[in-house]
């Protein structure tokens, strides 16, 4: 009986194939021992049409690591778009610019250096995000989605990831500080007039988990918060 990994590897291989870049960008990631944290390439195709669906051409991301994601976000938003992308740690943030230098899109992208909770507000009053993806500490989730909707505009698409926690999600009773960081955007999603969501489960090459999916209805809206 074939398994959920059978079943990433035979997507994989049929829909996205093999691409040299990213493969290095991921043996670099590795190499450097970063945590194999990073979207699965499914996702991270999904991610890449996502973008274009949305016709993106600024797109803000929330957790570079060292930079995969980035790539596709880059390549989604073409040579006339931007991606800002926010990195805690200067070590990786070095990285992500070496692979993204290498992938030919580092002209469309800028990396910020710092914690999420301390770039963001240095964004506001510039153009509006098409597209928002949140991929960082789960903790801070909550502040990632206010911003997200701040710096966003009406139709903006917002992208929360890791979601399910392998069902832990559901526990409210968690001690775990990531599980409950998750839940709480799942459920500001669910209570924030800024944003109409649902959310996907998702089984790939790193198990159990899932990502929310919203639109900002109306940036301005009492949170009620």
């Amino acid at each position: 009986m074939p398994t959920h990994d059978d079943v990433d590897a035979f997507l994989t291989t049929t829909l996205i194939g093999g691409d040299p870049t990213l493969d290095a960008a991921l043996r670099a990631q590795h190499d450097a021992g970063l945590p194999a944290i990073e979207v699965a390439p499914v996702n991270a195709k999904f991610l890449h049409l996502l973008t274009r669906i949305a016709r993106a051409r600024r797109v803000l991301e929330v957790g570079t690591l060292g930079g995969y994601s980035t790539i596709w976000f880059a390549r989604a938003v073409g040579a006339e778009g931007l991606v800002v992308t926010i990195e805690a740690e200067p070590a990786n943030a070095d990285l992500a610019r070496a692979n993204l230098e290498r992938a030919g899109v580092s002209d469309r992208v800028q990396i910020r250096v710092g914690r999420g909770a301390d770039v963001l507000p240095t964004l506001a009053g510039g153009e509006p995000f098409d597209l928002v993806f949140i991929d960082a500490d789960k903790e801070s989730n909550t502040v990632y989605l206010d911003w997200a909707a701040r710096l966003g505009r009406p139709g903006t698409v917002v992208v929360l990831d890791n979601v399910v926690r392998a069902g832990e999600v559901a526990d409210a009773e968690t001690p775990d500080t990531k599980v409950q960081g998750a839940r709480r955007g799942v459920e500001m999603l669910g209570a924030d007039p800024r944003f109409d969501a649902t959310a996907l489960q998702t089984l790939d090459r790193k198990g159990w988990d899932g990502m929310a999916l919203a639109i900002v209805v109306d940036p301005v809206a009492s949170a009620g918060a």
